[in-house]
């Protein structure tokens, strides 16, 4: 009895192992389309004033043509953000087949 629970628990351990394998490789391929044109986004001057530094994660929706459909600010400091979202949004992508979804990071360093 302990015997079959025991492969029982390794049966449903590897499919949920299997599973999340599958899931983590989809998700690394959104993000694989190339950027054509980077607009890189202007410090904002309160942030240098109050030397604020960090990171903005984004998630921008990508039409097909390769322009942005839409902005998700994912997390950063709310100084940086609306930089970061407005420098996005006039990026260019190389055009697909179907819309896709692209993770951003933007660095900003008052250096």
């Amino acid at each position: 009895m302990l015997r079959s629970v025991v492969v029982i628990c390794r049966v449903v351990l590897c499919a949920a192992l299997c599973a999340h394998v599958a899931i983590a490789q989809q998700s690394s391929t959104e993000g694989a389309r190339k950027v054509t044109n980077r607009v890189a986004p202007p410090y904002p001057e309160l942030a240098r004033t109050m030397n604020v530094k960090g990171s903005v994660r984004l998630e921008a929706i990508v039409a097909p043509n390769g322009t942005v459909k839409a902005i998700t600010v994912i997390g950063g400091h709310p100084l940086l953000a609306q930089a970061a979202e407005r420098a996005v949004q006039k990026w260019k992508w190389e055009p697909a087949a179907h819309e896709s979804h692209e993770a951003i990071e933007v660095r900003f360093n008052p250096e």
